[in-house]
């Protein structure tokens, strides 16, 4: 077959896809061969991380892609873009003009996948739990807006909110709003352990070499009633230590499909080769690079600091050498494909300026070189991070004006000592919670933000971000959120980089691959089928 490359387009950033996949789809029978996927999200059960599929406890995109197959959510994200639409409920919406008052009627004889009932109870006890336990994760902040959870019978549950909070359907279509099943998961204790169950497309079991995961499996969920079809019996999901061993094993078939993280060397490769059996699917992505500093550290409390640090970055150069035509340039936390975006970080600083930045610093009083480490995880986003950081260092050292070293480490240590405040300058990643501009400013400016920030701006916390949230129509709600992102660009207590594709690899005798994940990178493994390859 000759090989080729499905390039899928964006709809307010989501996938919106047009093009089909080779080969019919079968789903298969009972014992029919597991679809087998790849990627190089790790996942461990550790002191540092206890309970990482716990829905009270996950909060990154890995974690919550095993949750998204597993535990099932009022509402949820449909394929072609939009509002939430009903997946345990069979119906949900404001009952009121204020938007906050917000109710949903489960569907009758949903059941978790074990057999036993799902009610009202259950979802009033997963929110409550989540809110109870509030884990360092600062995922239970996605539910700050509740006040009080209510029931009617065994099927009707209504969600009194504290505040107005027309985005509150969106955070209950995210996993930490999971409905869980009160026999399995205790009341005010995460559920440590690799263990997961509740009422979504499959049930799961976890293989572990230690306290880390190689595989695994989830089997269709019999019991399961929503919006998704589930058109395969099993899939496998294997975790690699780096795009490399992932792409050998794909090239063996080891493997069906290789999703997140693909190295930019690898894409290349792959979309370049003649006759492969191997497709490649490009598709926009809202994932965001963003470097995050401490303002309270010494170094980083002057802002003069972080604006000359904005000043220098020079994001065209840093996506061109490391991500080729994978990443872009991005002058803001808020992506260019969704609504209320603005060029905040450009309209500041313009192109980079060493001149720029030297004036900044000698007007602070500042004394060059000021001397800081960047932090940065070496497997969370890829292999690419590393020249990423390098390239950062040489552009800031370059100027005579930064005496900057950098310094990398795993996942599994580096986020729990970036919560604790050990860095004062950091690297992260971000996976939208849902497709909204809210989710790329509140989690890192409110308060109980999820990276822990110590940077407070009482304007934008206590007026600018209970504005945005009450206006229904996000175009109105824009006013709100570009200033938040102009009063972001001055103080610099984050410095956005870029925003990136998404790409999957997958042999073409699999089918559903262009909608097996989206562009905020949710898996939706139900859509994977095994057909017939064609030449």
């Amino acid at each position: 077959m000759n090989r080729k490359t499905l390039v899928l387009p964006a709809v307010i950033g989501l996938l919106a896809p047009v093009l089909a996949a080779c080969g019919g789809s079968d789903s298969g029978g009972e014992g029919a061969k597991a679809i087998v996927v790849g990627t190089t999200d790790t996942f461990t059960a550790s002191k540092e991380t206890p309970a990482p599929f716990d829905p009270a406890y996950a909060y990154d995109v890995g974690a919550w892609n095993v949750l998204r197959q597993t535990v099932q959510t009022l509402v949820a994200m449909p394929n072609g873009g939009g509002d939430p639409t009903p997946e345990a409920a069979e119906e949900c919406g404001f009952t009121d003009s204020g938007n906050e008052r917000y109710a949903c009627t489960l569907r009758k004889d949903l059941k978790f996948s074990n057999g036993d009932p799902v009610t009202a109870e259950d979802v009033k006890y997963s929110i409550e739990r989540a809110l109870r336990i509030k884990a360092d994760t600062e995922v239970s902040s996605l539910l700050s807006t509740v006040d009080t959870v209510e029931t009617k019978g065994d099927r009707e549950v209504i969600f009194h909110l504290n505040t107005a909070d027309a985005t509150f359907p969106f955070k209950l279509s995210t996993p930490v709003a999971g409905i869980v099943n009160p026999d399995e998961y205790a009341k005010n204790k995460l559920r440590n352990g690799l263990e997961v169950s509740g009422s979504g497309p499959y049930s799961l079991k976890a293989e572990a070499d230690g306290d880390q995961v190689t595989k695994i499996v989830f089997t269709k969920n019999p019991y399961y009633k929503g919006i998704s079809q589930v058109k395969n019996e099993k899939v496998e999901l294997r975790s690699f230590d780096g795009a490399d061993a992932m792409g050998v094993a794909l090239d063996k078939g080891d493997i069906d499909m290789m999703t997140r993280t693909m190295s930019p060397e690898q894409i290349k490769k792959l979309q370049n080769a003649k006759d492969s059996d191997i497709d490649v699917i490009e598709q926009p992505g809202l994932e965001i690079r963003y470097i995050g500093f401490d303002v309270e550290k010494p170094t980083l409390k002057e802002k003069a600091v972080r604006q000359a640090v904005a000043h220098v970055v020079n994001r065209g150069e840093l996506t061109s050498k490391v991500y080729g035509s994978g990443a872009d340039p991005l002058y803001s936390m808020v992506p260019a494909t969704v609504t209320g975006h603005s060029n905040s970080f450009f309209n500041e600083y313009g192109e980079p300026s060493v001149a720029q930045a030297k004036a900044v610093l000698a007007e602070a009083n500042v004394t060059t070189p000021v001397k800081f480490t960047m932090n940065y995880t070496t497997d969370h986003y890829g292999s690419a991070t590393k020249t990423e950081f390098e390239t950062l260092q040489k552009q800031l050292n370059d100027t005579g004006l930064f005496d900057v070293a950098i310094k990398g480490e795993k996942w599994d240590t580096y986020r729990p000592k970036q919560r604790e405040g050990k860095f004062a300058v950091y690297g992260m990643g971000w996976f939208p919670d849902f497709p909204d501009a809210e989710t790329f400013l509140t989690p890192f400016l409110d308060k109980d933000n999820t990276i822990a920030s110590p940077y407070v701006n009482t304007r934008i916390r206590n007026q600018l971000i209970p504005e945005s949230r009450r206006e229904a129509d996000r175009l109105t709600a824009s006013k709100s959120i570009d200033e938040i992102q102009s009063i972001v660009a001055k103080d610099v207590p984050l410095l956005p980089l870029w925003q990136g594709k998404q790409y999957v690899a997958v042999r073409d005798d699999i089918t559903g691959a262009e909608y097996a994940i989206n562009s905020s990178a949710t898996l939706q493994l139900w859509e994977l089928g095994r057909g017939v390859g064609s030449n």
